[in-house]
């Protein structure tokens, strides 16, 4: 890019947040770099097999004392916004007076003592059976954002009494192994994508739930099953007018911020760098790759 050798790098396929924060820093004067989040969501996915993790008030607790609006201003300078739910505010299902669990210590506190955590003597908290509120957290090595905000959430859930232990894997054994066959013992960051409007009987429905019986198939990773949600699933995926379709998504998005089968953190930013004689490119934050739009794209005089 910077030699001339090509004239644009798209965000679909291109440089990571991190990158792209560095590249503007250094050579913003010479290019327009456009940052769009988009359907990619960022997340926390906990293994419900875990008995620390069944109740779901200790999943709430662990959200809520997550600063994230922080960490999306200091990690990546708010251009990723914080998710409050596993559909994208791009997406027109999307429901806007979903439940959201801002910041707020004293109320995670609250949940784990009511959940019957206790801080012991070392400050991690222990529940009546003598069991440590101590968690692993995975995620793919070498991804210096996770693995920046793995730090930040280690902090932050110490200081409610969780106890966080990092043991991250290489890409292809976390993805291909680790979370296809439910082996992450607490907790697994990582993200996926969606489609608009797209049902999300893969990562919900309780069918999905990837077991040796059905050779690890479904990527409902956390194991969460809901007899409600899974009627809701199902009822989606026949419904065709959109007034009803809307109903269902507000209904499951409902659950979906009640229970914390996983927690959300963020929707991920691409970043467009872009010639300055190029005008007439729209990020979108949808999958299909900018070039699908290369009618509207004009050169600027020189």
């Amino acid at each position: 890019l910077l030699s001339g050798a090509i004239d644009y790098i798209a965000g679909e396929l291109g440089l990571t947040l991190d990158q792209a924060l560095a590249f503007q820093k250094r050579h913003g004067a010479r290019f327009d770099i456009a940052f769009k989040p988009g359907l990619v969501y960022e997340h926390v996915d906990l293994n419900l097999d875990n008995p620390l993790l069944r109740d779901r008030r200790v999943r709430q607790a662990l959200l809520a004392a997550i600063d994230r609006e922080a960490v999306a201003r200091q990690l990546f300078e708010g251009r990723q916004p914080v998710a409050h739910s596993f559909v994208n505010p791009l997406d027109r299902v999307a429901e806007p007076g979903v439940q959201r669990h801002g910041f707020d210590p004293a109320r995670a506190q609250a949940l784990l003592e009511e959940a019957g955590f206790r801080p012991g003597a070392d400050g991690i908290r222990v529940d009546a059976a003598g069991r440590r509120l101590s968690l692993e957290l995975g995620t793919t090595a070498g991804n210096r954002s996770r693995e920046a905000v793995q730090q930040v959430l280690q902090n932050q859930w110490r200081r409610v009494g969780v106890e966080i232990r990092i043991r991250n894997e290489p890409p292809r054994v976390i993805i291909g192994e680790t979370k296809r066959r439910r082996a992450f013992p607490a907790l697994a960051m990582y993200a996926w994508s969606s489609s608009p409007d797209g049902g999300p009987r893969n990562q919900l429905h309780s069918g999905s739930i990837p077991t040796a019986a059905n050779n690890f198939s479904g990527q409902n990773y956390p194991g969460f099953a809901d007899a409600e949600l899974d009627g809701l699933v199902d009822a989606l995926e026949t419904e065709l007018d959109f007034e009803r379709r809307k109903a269902l998504w507000a209904r499951i998005q409902a659950i979906y911020a009640r229970e914390l089968p996983a927690l959300p953190l963020f929707f991920s930013a691409a970043a467009f760098v872009v010639p300055r004689w190029l005008s007439g490119l729209e990020p979108t934050g949808h999958q299909p790759p900018s070039s699908l739009r290369l009618a509207h794209w004009r050169a600027r005089p020189c």
